[in-house]
């Protein structure tokens, strides 16, 4: 896979507060991550979707109208959607967010259901102005519907990892530990999904989260799924920092 302006800054120490911020009559926990030159700040607005801003530039991810009114969030520079199922590819989301300058990478089933943006395939990089985004294959290894399809198969889902001013961001969408993640370097900050029967266990996230060694590990995506058992099966894994915020 290329990758393109690839430039981390080894020497990174990631140092963030969490805090809420409002927006309009909705309030969502906030870290600010130093970059080389400036930091990121990221909003979790809730299950898999997450605002990503970075000099006054806005980045969506998977927004949903189940977790936040986007009417009152800032509008888009970026949008992001890693595929199409509805609690990741919402159009009346999408559109309170995309404004006209906006651009939107997504997979092609997302493209069919929204009618817009460019097409990222898996294994594919693209470039646009301040941020890099590389495309990963996000897939089911284990876990299948009734009438054994996995939920996600190979090939028709997006990870994504953005570089931004030299911060590398993993945000995994719906997928399992696959050797595609395990194989990963020189993340800083990784969003790893956590719950049945879609995703991952915690014991799964664990195993990735050990490979690859994200400096920041946050669960997300994670319903019910008892964050507890994570933090407790990384505790020794002194390489990585477990933060658990409200998804």
């Amino acid at each position: 896979m290329k990758i393109i302006n690839k430039h981390i800054s080894h020497g990174l120490v990631i140092l963030a507060m969490a805090f809420f911020t409002p927006v309009s009559a909705q309030s969502f926990e906030v870290d600010k991550i130093p970059t080389d030159n400036g930091e990121v700040e990221i909003t979790f607005i809730g299950h898999g979707s997450i605002m990503i801003s970075y000099n006054d530039q806005v980045i969506h991810v998977d927004p949903s109208s189940r977790e936040a009114d986007y009417s009152q969030l800032p509008d888009a520079d970026v949008i992001l959607i890693t595929h199409h199922h509805g609690d990741h590819c919402d159009p009346k989301a999408y559109q309170e967010v995309n404004q006209e300058e906006a651009i939107t990478f997504l997979t092609q089933l997302a493209k069919d259901k929204l009618g817009q943006g460019e097409v990222i395939k898996n294994n594919e990089s693209v470039s646009y102005g301040w941020i890099s985004i590389d495309a990963i294959p996000a897939y089911n290894l284990v876990h299948k519907r009734d009438n054994g399809e996995f939920f996600h198969p190979k090939g028709c889902c997006n990870s994504y990892i953005l570089t931004i001013d030299g911060l590398r961001i993993f945000i995994g969408g719906d997928t399992e530990n696959t050797p595609e993640m395990k194989a990963l370097n020189d993340i800083d900050v990784a969003f790893l999904p956590m719950n049945l029967p879609y995703t991952m266990t915690p014991e799964m996230v664990a195993d990735a989260a050990k490979a690859f060694k994200p400096k920041v590990l946050y669960p997300y995506h994670y319903g019910s799924t008892d964050t507890g058992e994570l933090v407790e099966l990384m505790k020794d894994e002194k390489a990585v920092e477990v933060r658990v915020r409200k998804m």
